[in-house]
C-alpha cells in the first residue's frame, strides 16, 4: 500500500554489551535521576532535586528579551556560530566574574553548553584511565560520573564547615603520589558547595591554591552558586587570585534560566585553544540563540536585581528548612548551615542508612537524595542531601517534618539514643 514502510527484522544480539567500548562500563545513572520519578510525583515533597526556583523570572520580561531577538536579530541567532561562543557574550561573561574579582579577557573565555560540558571537556583532555583527581568529601555527583566515565580514580579530601581541609589535602597528594599514580587537578566547589553547602574561607583558598602551585597540580574552580549568597558577599573566587594554574567554570543556569544551557569555562591562555578544538569535535558550536538570547538578558534587563530577587526567595526558604531542622530532627543528628546556594548536609547516626531509609521516606511522601550518591568510594551511607530551592517554605517544613518522624522512628526501632 502506498505510504507504507516495511520494517526488516534483524533480530537482536544475544549481548549488546559485547559491543560497547570498554568506558561505557563506567557510565551509570546517578541515584538523583534515579529518585526523578519518584521525586516528581505531585504527592511528594522533594527535597531531592536542585531545580532553580524560576518563579521570582518575570516571563513577560523572558518573552520580550526572545521576541526582539527572534525579530532584530533571527538571521544569526538562528545560525550556526563561533566554536568558542560569541564574542558579545563573552565579554558580558567578563563583566560578571569582575563581581567576584576576577580580572579576564574575553578571548580566554570558552562558552559551553552548561557548565557541565566544560568539566567534561576538561576531563577529556587531561584524564588518561587510572589517574587521580582530588575532589571534595563529598562531591557533586555529576563531576563524579563524568570522571568515571573518563575512568579516573577520585580520590576524596576531607571537609569541614569551613569547606576543604589544606591538611588533608596534603595528606592525599602525598598518599597518592607514594603509590605512584599521577594527579590531574583538584576539582573544588568553594561556594555553597554542593552537596555540603559550606563555603571554602578565605585563608584556606590561598593555601590550598599555594599546596597546588607548588605540587604542578590544576585547580578546577565551578562555581554555579558564586552570587547566590544570602549573609553578604562571598571570597572572592580562587581564579582572582591565580589566573595561571586555576581553570574556572561558570554557568548562567543558577542565576538566570536552567533551560538555556548557557555555562563558560575561563582558561589559562595555554589550554584555551585545546579546550575550543575539543568543544567543536563535541558540539561543533554552543547553540547561537541561547547565547544570544542570554545576552540580550544581560543587556537589556535589570539582571543584578534579578539575581538579588533570587537570593531573597532562596533565602526564605533556606531559613524554613533550618528552622524545620531544628524542631524536627533527632538531637543526634547533625546539618551545615549554608550562606548561600541551594543544598544543607544532613549527618544522622551511623547506624542510619539512608538509601535503605528511601522506601519509608517515599511513604511518608517525601524525598531527598542519599549521602551515597556524593562518594565514588560508597561511603555517606549515614548524610543526606536535602534541598531547599524549589519547594515552597510550607512545602519545606512540612517535608522536614515528615522526614523527621520517620528518622526518629527508625532510631527508636534501631534502639538508638536520641
Amino acid at each position: 500500500m502506498s505510504g507504507d514502510i516495511t520494517r526488516i527484522h534483524t533480530g537482536s544480539p544475544a549481548n549488546l554489551t559485547e559491543r560497547f567500548a570498554h568506558r561505557a562500563a563506567h557510565m551509570k545513572q546517578s541515584e538523583i535521576r534515579s529518585l526523578f520519578a519518584v521525586a516528581s510525583r505531585p504527592d511528594i515533597v522533594s527535597l531531592a532535586g536542585g531545580m532553580p526556583n524560576l518563579s521570582a523570572l518575570p516571563m513577560e520580561m523572558m518573552a520580550e528579551v526572545v521576541g526582539k531577538l527572534v525579530r532584530e536579530n533571527g538571521q544569526e541567532a538562528l545560525q550556526y556560530g563561533s566554536g568558542q561562543g560569541h564574542p558579545k557574550l563573552r565579554e558580558q561573561i567578563c563583566e560578571m566574574m569582575a563581581l567576584e574579582g576576577i580580572s579576564s579577557h574575553p578571548d580566554d573565555v570558552i562558552v559551553t553548553t552548561g557548565s557541565q560540558q566544560a568539566l567534561d571537556l576538561i576531563s577529556r583532555i587531561f584524564i588518561d584511565p587510572g589517574d587521580v583527581v582530588l575532589v571534595e568529601a563529598p562531591s557533586y555527583v555529576g563531576a563524579l560520573g563524568t570522571f568515571a566515565q573518563y575512568e579516573a580514580q577520585v580520590v576524596h579530601v576531607a571537609m569541614d564547615e569551613n569547606g576543604l581541609i589544606p591538611a588533608a589535602l596534603r595528606e592525599a597528594i602525598a598518599a597518592t603520589r607514594a603509590t605512584g599514580r599521577k594527579i590531574k587537578f583538584l576539582y573544588v566547589i568553594p561556594n555553597y558547595q554542593n552537596p555540603g553547602g559550606v563555603t571554602l574561607s578565605a585563608a584556606r583558598r590561598t593555601e590550598i591554591l599555594d599546596i597546588c602551585r607548588a605540587e604542578s597540580i590544576f585547580v578546577v574552580e565551578d562555581n554555579p552558586y558564586g552570587l547566590l549568597g544570602f549573609d553578604g558577599p562571598s571570597p572572592n573566587a580562587m581564579r582572582a587570585e591565580d589566573s595561571e594554574n586555576v581553570l574556572y567554570l561558570g554557568s548562567f543556569s543558577k542565576t538566570i534560566v536552567p533551560g538555556f544551557r548557557v555555562g563558560w569555562a575561563l582558561v589559562p591562555d595555554a589550554l584555551k585553544d585545546k579546550l575550543v578544538i575539543a568543544s567543536e569535535s563535541s558540539i561543533l558550536c554552543p547553540s547561537n540563540f541561547s547565547q544570544l538570547a542570554i545576552s540580550g538578558y544581560l543587556s537589556d534587563q535589570p539582571w543584578r536585581d534579578q539575581i538579588a530577587s533570587f537570593c531573597g526567595l532562596y533565602q526564605v526558604r533556606r531559613d524554613a528548612m533550618l528552622e524545620s531542622l531544628d524542631k524536627y530532627f533527632p538531637q543526634g543528628a547533625t546539618w551545615t548551615k549554608p550562606a548561600g546556594g541551594f543544598y544543607v548536609w544532613v549527618t544522622l547516626p551511623p547506624e542510619i542508612d539512608t538509601k535503605a531509609l528511601m522506601p519509608k521516606a517515599i511513604v511518608a511522601k517525601v524525598a531527598y537524595v542519599p549521602g551515597t550518591a556524593f562518594y565514588a568510594d560508597g561511603l555517606g551511607s549515614w548524610s543526606m542531601r536535602l534541598s531547599y530551592c524549589y519547594p515552597t517554605p510550607e512545602r519545606i517544613r512540612e517535608g522536614v517534618k515528615s522526614l523527621g518522624r520517620v528518622i526518629n522512628t527508625e532510631m527508636e526501632l534501631r534502639g538508638i539514643s536520641n
